[in-house]
């Protein structure tokens, strides 16, 4: 019994997170008007009547680029926090933090051999 009420507030907020979306979209579904036909299915560009297909191919360079941004943009998710508090950690984890970099400089690296941050 003990466990259950310790546990009461996770409960009533799990509860509550899960009425209100389903709640809103109960009553978007009663509320909005529903139209049928074929500019339903038509891309929107803007007001202006779109001209072409909506579906285009990207080349893969965007691709890769952003996938290398993304990952050094992580990178300093991870050494922020380390940097604030890197006088109580101590050389131990300025080691883990070297190697960290590392891994990433070779990664960096291979991207580079790889033209990935070619733009050409």
């Amino acid at each position: 019994m003990f466990l259950v009420s310790k546990y009461n507030y996770f409960w009533i907020f799990l509860l509550i997170a899960s009425l209100i979306p389903t709640i809103a979209f109960s009553i978007s579904r009663v509320i909005a008007p529903i139209s049928k036909g074929p500019e339903k299915f038509t891309s929107y560009e803007c007001g202006i009547e779109p001209m072409g297909d909506a579906w285009i191919q990207f080349q893969i360079r965007y691709y890769m680029f952003a996938l290398v941004f993304v990952i050094f943009d992580v990178e300093t998710v991870f050494l922020y926090p380390w940097a604030m508090s890197f006088k109580q950690l101590g050389i131990p984890a300025f080691i883990e933090v070297f190697i960290f970099v590392f891994i990433l400089i070779i990664g960096l690296i291979y991207a580079w051999r790889k033209g990935a941050l070619e733009w050409s």
